[in-house]
């Protein structure tokens, strides 16, 4: 199998456009948000968009992993089954933990350690990811670059447009989030513009008027199934 994708080049990784430099980058910006909040140096509010800026950039991170990539290591790799299965526990715990973290605020007790737990899984996913799933799909699908590129545009894709947020009941597998995952994004990132003080009359009629035609195509698309 590969080394870990940290000890790889980008040109070694399939270039820029790769999955796996995608992913690496995330990854790094993870660990750079993370070290700047257990720092504690930042005022109370901006420590608070940081813990915010973790949280959005892990779940959608996470829902593009688990709707595009872990498919395709299923689905190619003989092992491909038990490592997915190991990061999606992870996932689901994190998920558990922030959704905690959501119902405590700064001044509980046991927000700090629940936060502090949370960090914990996330990097402890990382390294799982970086020592073991995507070295795996990069020999999987034999260092193809062009398919590394693909898998790369189609996961930045999905990302851009996930939930942002935790949903601990949430399906871990397609079909079942990618159904979910449209109602919940728009949920999400309806919540995340008003949180980033888009409080406009004008945006907000925009911002819910998208989700509700969002959720209404869902609605429709199920019953076209039922049928």
């Amino acid at each position: 199998m590969p080394p870990s994708i940290t000890q790889q080049s980008v040109e070694e990784l399939g270039g820029e456009a790769s999955v796996l430099v995608r992913q690496r980058r995330d990854h790094a910006e993870l660990d750079r948000l993370m070290n700047l909040y257990t720092a504690g140096s930042q005022p109370a509010e901006r420590r608070r968009q940081t813990l915010e800026d973790i949280i959005q950039l892990t779940f959608s991170h996470a829902f593009a992993e688990e709707t595009v990539l872990w498919p395709t290591l299923r689905r190619l790799a003989h092992d491909g089954e038990e490592l997915t299965s190991r990061v999606e526990q992870e996932h689901q715990e994190i998920n558990d933990l922030v959704a905690a973290i959501g119902r405590t605020g700064p001044a509980d007790p046991r927000h700090d350690e629940l936060v502090e737990q949370a960090f914990s899984l996330i990097r402890q996913d990382i390294r799982d990811e970086e020592e073991l799933l995507l070295p795996r799909l990069q020999e999987a699908v034999d260092h193809d670059r062009a398919r590394l590129r693909h898998l790369g545009t189609t996961w930045e894709t999905v990302r851009r447009t996930a939930p942002t947020h935790p949903h601990p009941a949430a399906p871990r597998r397609p079909p079942g989030n990618a159904l979910a995952g449209v109602p919940l994004s728009a949920f999400d990132r309806v919540r995340d513009m008003f949180r980033a003080g888009a409080r406009a009359p004008r945006t907000r009629t925009i911002v819910v008027g998208s989700a509700a035609l969002i959720t209404a195509w869902l609605a429709a698309r199920r019953a076209r199934a039922n049928h």
